[in-house]
């Protein structure tokens, strides 16, 4: 069965993972938070792209002016320069998760980062597409979204929750379990991006795993929504998930850029969305020159997903509550007087 399965994978490949020679490479990439633990390996990852001309870091960190000169020695297309006009904004920025502090401490931390640089966006590249990366998530994409709507700048199709990690834990830890090619398995993971509200659909990998017991999956499903607390324990709370988020941050942001090149790319994100009772919700999605071009859904069920997504709903509704009170409580929000839109890509001469 295992070898059948090992041949099945050589034929199938992430299709977020192609690579075609036809996109443009003249996109403008925006890193906030650019020196911390995730912002310096995702800055290296994407002066590694093709596609990008400039990348703009920024981080109110002594250090990041370092981080500016050390990444531009690296001898790689993209210029790195500052914030203005960009294609793609993402956001790393805030306290990263620590032993012992719940959600409602880091909420407080982060949810003013988050407020800010919303509104430094709605000023300076309102037309882009923001990958937002700063936990808790559940909570800071409604942070973001409302600050855009009150400046009169929100489309919901540009503001994306990046989940890709999950995706990338789940097609590591059931590769490890059915000795596959890891980077070979698609296994879409909706609803959150936090604990329970985390709900991988194992019954819809491509290709379909091994035949495994209930009590099997029971486990790979905690570990996938644990995953965050394992990295958090290993680290000896000095630390969280920053090497493999700024991998998957880096996936995502690849795959905006192609979408916005003309060539459509499936990734699930945390969107707005109207798929169940909860406000924003993650899900498979076709990202194109607008950003989401297509939101697919998450298809057919097993009745164990169906009861992990009954349990998520509930507790994504009161995250999402939590952001938009948030914003509603600050009345200092005043629209943008001035804006630079970014100008959009020139052709490529062929």
């Amino acid at each position: 069965m295992f070898q059948r399965f090992l041949r099945f994978t050589m034929k199938c490949q992430n299709p977020a993972k192609k690579f075609s020679t036809a996109t443009q490479n003249n996109f403008k990439v925006c890193v906030i938070g650019s020196a911390g633990g995730i912002g310096q390996p995702l800055c290296l990852l994407l002066k590694q792209e093709l596609m990008i001309t400039y990348l703009n870091l920024y981080d109110i960190a002594k250090v990041n002016p370092g981080v500016n000169v050390d990444l531009s020695h690296v001898n790689t297309t993209p210029i790195v320069q500052a914030f203005t006009g960009c294609n793609v904004v993402v956001i790393t920025a805030g306290m990263p998760r620590k032993p012992g502090m719940s959600r409602e401490d880091l909420f407080g931390a982060n949810a003013a980062v988050v407020y800010g640089f919303a509104c430094a966006v709605a000023c300076f590249s309102p037309c882009a597409l923001v990958a937002i990366v700063t936990n808790p998530l559940n909570s800071m994409v409604p942070v973001f979204s409302e600050v855009l709507m009150r400046c009169g700048c929100y489309d919901p199709c540009k503001i994306f929750g990046v989940t890709t990690l999950d995706l990338v834990r789940a097609s590591t830890f059931a590769g490890q379990i059915s000795c596959a090619d890891p980077s070979y398995l698609d296994i879409p993971v909706i609803g959150g991006h936090a604990g329970k509200t985390i709900v991988p659909l194992l019954s819809q990998s491509r290709p379909p795993l091994p035949s495994m017991t209930q009590e099997d999956i029971q486990k790979l499903t905690v570990r996938i929504q644990e995953a965050g607390t394992e990295v958090v324990k290993a680290k000896a709370g000095e630390g969280s998930a920053t090497l493999s988020m700024a991998f998957a941050a880096a996936r995502f942001v690849r795959s905006l850029l192609k979408g916005l090149s003309g060539e459509p790319v499936i990734e699930c994100a945390y969107v707005r969305s109207c798929a169940t009772d909860a406000a924003y919700f993650a899900n498979p999605l076709v990202l194109g020159r607008y950003g989401i071009e297509r939101n697919l859904g998450y298809g057919k069920l097993n009745a164990y997903e169906g009861k992990q997504l009954q349990e998520a709903v509930p507790i994504l509704v009161k995250n999402i509550e939590d952001g938009v009170k948030y914003v509603i409580q600050k009345a200092d929000i005043k629209p943008p007087t001035k804006c630079e839109p970014p100008k959009p890509p020139s052709k490529t001469k062929g």
